[in-house]
């Protein structure tokens, strides 16, 4: 049996840069965890759309696509994706600038 995705949207700087995003992108997130909340770690890793990525300069960091112009690190906490912040510059969320 595979294992379904849970969500962790507790951290307080991930909650912080949600709550500043605009309508718009917002919905676009929102719509990334309702997919995210049906799917295995199987589909999740395989899936071109979302585009998990290692963040090389932080171990057991990733990062995801949520938007079209925003990507979140995250990391695996057993069944648990857990959100630790949101970029809306993709390079701001491999550190660089």
């Amino acid at each position: 049996m595979t294992q379904r995705v849970r969500l962790d949207l507790n951290f307080e700087d991930f909650q912080r840069q949600l709550f500043e995003l605009d309508a718009d992108e917002l919905r676009q997130v929102l719509k990334t965890f309702r997919k995210l909340s049906g799917m295995d770690w199987v589909a999740v890793y395989a899936d071109h759309g979302l585009n998990w990525e290692s963040i090389k300069s932080s171990e057991g960091h990733f990062t995801i696509r949520v938007s079209r112009q925003s990507r979140a690190v995250v990391t695996r906490m057993g069944e648990f994706i857990r959100f630790i912040a949101i970029h809306r510059d993709h390079d701001g969320a491999y550190g660089r600038k």
